[in-house]
């Protein structure tokens, strides 16, 4: 079986998951290129997975215009079984090659059909995803297929590195500042919640408004930012609660991630966690932009040993269950497959 990947992705949830399928599917054999941006800090992840070409994929660059036809040579040369584009603008490289079975990954919620012309099936990360696409009125093949994340638990960090007392509480969150992420919600949380300290991963457009929001209400001295890190399991199995306050989550991969390193969470009723979360049972879930009510879910998991342990328990079954590694990339698998 031979895979050739389109991802133009950066840094974040779907990057991780492509990371980790890279990875499954070459301990099950098949044979990988991928074709990623220049410069990607996960390019060493996959570099024993794929063979790995570099793109700059630039709307107005000659490489833009010229790529598609490089892609169609090299399909044409190397003969792979599956083309497989990661996200919308990707796909819009797909080739009219017949010889390959062509698959458009989504992980988000798509606005038109345009940028699939060359796909014969769409897999979607959720079926809320899944039902857009045929809402667009597409007529070829759609897939539900979920995402997966390693499960193996590791060493919290000493909290001494984001400069926090050891027995304070500590609520996590990570991902690109941008609005729709939600950070400017839960600082404001967090600062009606004495003693309590916040440790948000990333970065983004969004970063001096955060710093500054922290100032502004008086809690700068128990806010975190940590920047970009190559590995977030430590500081997820260092943190007492993790925060995922997103208005827009078409999944949540890092509330996978947080319930893999037995983390509790609180999440937005957002779309991807409204699929799999169950309030009360595996998480706390509160309505999009409610600071206060945050604040209350955060002091009830802190305050309650035995409901944090009960959240995170049901989670991790949650995670095993519907999110293994084994199940996710059997299923592309057999995808793959479907069409030899």
């Amino acid at each position: 079986m031979k895979v050739t990947h389109f991802h133009f992705g950066k840094d974040g949830g779907a990057e991780r998951f492509f990371v980790h399928l890279v990875t499954a599917l070459a301990e099950r054999g098949v044979e990988q290129t991928a074709i990623i941006r220049p410069g990607r800090g996960w390019r060493r992840d996959i570099e024993g997975a794929a063979k790995i070409r570099e793109s700059h994929f630039r709307n107005l660059s000659l490489d833009r215009i010229l790529l598609p036809l490089k892609v169609k040579h090299m399909a044409r040369r190397e003969k792979p079984d599956v083309l497989m584009a990661w996200a919308p603008r990707a796909s819009e490289l797909m080739p009219n090659y017949k010889g390959a079975f062509k698959i458009s990954r989504l992980g988000d919620y798509p606005t038109r059909l345009s940028y699939f012309r060359n796909t014969d099936c769409i897999v979607c990360n959720t079926p809320g995803i899944a039902e857009r696409v045929r809402d667009l009125g597409w007529k070829r093949e759609i897939r539900v297929i979920s995402n997966f994340t390693g499960t193996g638990r590791v060493a919290a960090v000493n909290r001494a590195m984001l400069d926090t007392p050891p027995d304070a509480p500590v609520v996590m969150s990570m991902g690109r500042f941008v609005e729709r992420k939600g950070f400017h919600t839960l600082i404001e949380a967090v600062a009606g919640l004495p003693g309590v300290y916040l440790w948000l991963l990333g970065d983004g457009e969004e970063h001096d408004n955060l710093h500054k929001l922290a100032t502004d209400l008086g809690v700068s001295g128990r806010v975190r930012f940590g920047g970009w890190q190559e590995d977030t399991r430590p500081f997820l199995a260092a943190a007492d609660v993790f925060v995922m306050s997103s208005s827009h989550e078409p999944l949540g991969n890092v509330i996978l991630e947080s319930w893999a390193q037995g983390t509790p969470v609180v999440s937005t009723r957002s779309e991807g966690p409204q699929w799999f979360m169950r309030h009360g049972e595996n998480g706390l879930m509160v309505d999009i932009g409610d600071a206060e009510g945050f604040a209350r879910a955060i002091e009830q998991v802190v305050a309650d040993n035995s409901l944090s342990a009960r959240l995170a328990e049901r989670g991790h079954e949650t995670l095993v269950g519907q999110f293994s590694r084994e199940a996710i990339t059997d299923a592309y698998l057999q995808l793959f497959a479907s069409k030899q």
